[in-house]
């Protein structure tokens, strides 16, 4: 019986220095599950290397610095995520805020890039500020339970929105009617997606360790078999922080044209979406992995947000977009992963892919669609967690998780959710259940939409 138990205390780590460190035993997981974990994190979320270098290429940034940008903002964000916070969390360049960087900023504006890329660190600066103030904080402990769980519920809608329209599943409709239909169902993407769907639905009820994984892992090798627009180019590149042009985006920002008068709006909308956004992200990837304390706040939240804003400050030092942490994290943590080895994982490997980008293309859409369409199903359970015996914060929460995915914008939602509770809390006569913190909130938010700074 001794050695058996030794064997198990050796096999869990509990004596290892990761396990002291990380706290992997105490909270219900081993190395091994989150190793997994953080390769399942880094798969479902390595498109943003193809996506934010294409997407800011589009505004005239070198695709080539661009993409060792985003592949040093993520690795130093999870690993710092992971090593200071210590939550099974991945940061990235943010998609949504990338497309405002490129088509609204540059493009739009006509701002020049090293101006944009002050912008992005003025505005991690200030993200930093409101992180490290408590304003952020405060705004997390008062969003109310309806609106944190309809905020879980609409992330879980909108990551099958995702997905699904990703593969071509779900795509727009071109005639009369709703706005969007069905696709393809023949299609290769589509057909071994859903498969792929049902696989991971199946493995997960054996409980088979890393199951999302290996489907990721089984459908990339059947797309390098039977799909010829996943091919193999090599193993290995070297890294590049100078353009063919001979420039560079490194350390280029101007932060002081970022603070010019007419820069300013844009600034604002970037902070305001950040903290809204990725405020909700955490708090459902949190909720989704049961980390949180006694009275429902995230463990080590204030130090998650912290690493989140300060990515963006990096983000403009590299030459990136801004960062925040990624919702696929949930992926991770439907996988197992309960610590912040999760996320340092991830990181490494965004570190590695400086040097192994060729194999990035090995992982198609549809490899990792089905794990991401899986975790939003999983985070439709949140609508079991709503006290529907309080009326108007579970439809108000409802409100916040249907708009999310209708107007594919977290912080809308979030907007129409605090309003909705507001204004019914005064309807149904029950005001002073309201107080001055979740009022104050509602009427920013909803001020910031009237202004039109919403991005």
């Amino acid at each position: 019986m001794s050695n058996a138990n030794d064997r198990n205390i050796n096999a869990t780590g509990q004596n290892g220095t990761l396990d002291r460190y990380f706290k992997i035993s105490a909270r219900g997981s081993s190395v091994r599950q989150e190793i997994l974990a953080g390769l399942t994190t880094f798969l479902a979320m390595v498109y943003s290397i193809v996506v934010v270098p294409s997407l800011l290429g589009q505004a005239g940034f070198p695709v080539e610095t661009v993409f060792v940008a985003t592949c040093i903002v993520a690795g130093l964000g999870s690993i710092a995520m992971g090593l200071w916070a210590n939550l099974p969390m991945a940061v990235g360049c943010a998609i949504s805020l990338t497309a405002f960087t490129a088509f609204s900023l540059v493009l739009g504006q006509g701002l020049s890039i090293p101006v944009v890329l002050g912008a992005v660190f003025v505005m991690g600066a200030l993200f930093t500020l409101i992180s490290a103030t408590g304003i952020r904080a405060w705004i997390l402990r008062n969003i109310p339970i309806g609106i944190a769980h309809g905020t879980g519920i609409g992330i879980g809608l909108f990551l099958l929105m995702i997905a699904t329209s990703g593969i071509g599943a779900v795509v727009k409709n071109p005639g009369a009617g709703l706005p969007v239909q069905f696709g393809d169902f023949t299609s290769f993407p589509v057909m071994i997606a859903f498969i792929g769907l049902a696989m991971i639905i199946g493995l997960e009820k054996l409980k088979v360790p890393g199951g999302i994984l290996l489907v990721i892992v089984a459908i990339s090798a059947l797309g390098l078999i039977f799909d010829p627009q996943v091919t193999y180019t090599g193993m290995s590149s070297m890294p590049t922080l100078v353009a063919k042009d001979g420039t560079s985006l490194i350390f280029s920002l101007d932060i002081m044209g970022a603070l010019q008068l007419a820069v300013l709006p844009s600034i604002l909308a970037l902070v305001m979406t950040a903290v809204f956004d990725a405020t909700g992200t955490i708090r459902a990837v949190a909720g989704q992995a049961n980390l949180l304390d006694k009275e429902g706040q995230i463990i080590n939240g204030g130090r998650a947000l912290t690493t989140d804003s300060v990515s963006s400050m990096v983000s403009g030092l590299v030459g990136a977009s801004p960062a925040a942490v990624y919702i696929e994290s949930a992926a991770g943590t439907a996988a197992g992963g309960r610590t912040g080895l999760t996320a340092l994982v991830v990181g490494v490997l965004f570190l590695l892919l400086l040097f192994f980008s060729p194999l990035a293309g090995l992982v198609p859409a549809y490899a990792t669609a089905p794990a991401l369409m899986y975790v939003g199903l999983l985070m439709l359970s949140n609508v079991s967690r709503l006290d529907f015996d309080d009326f108007v914060d579970a439809m108000s929460g409802l409100i916040c998780a249907v708009f999310i995915v209708l107007t594919g914008n977290i912080v809308t939602g979030i907007m129409l959710g605090f309003a909705s509770l507001v204004i019914g809390r005064i309807c149904s006569g029950e005001w002073r259940k309201l107080n001055i913190s979740v009022v104050l909130i509602a009427v920013a938010l909803v001020t910031f939409y009237v202004g039109g700074w919403a991005i």
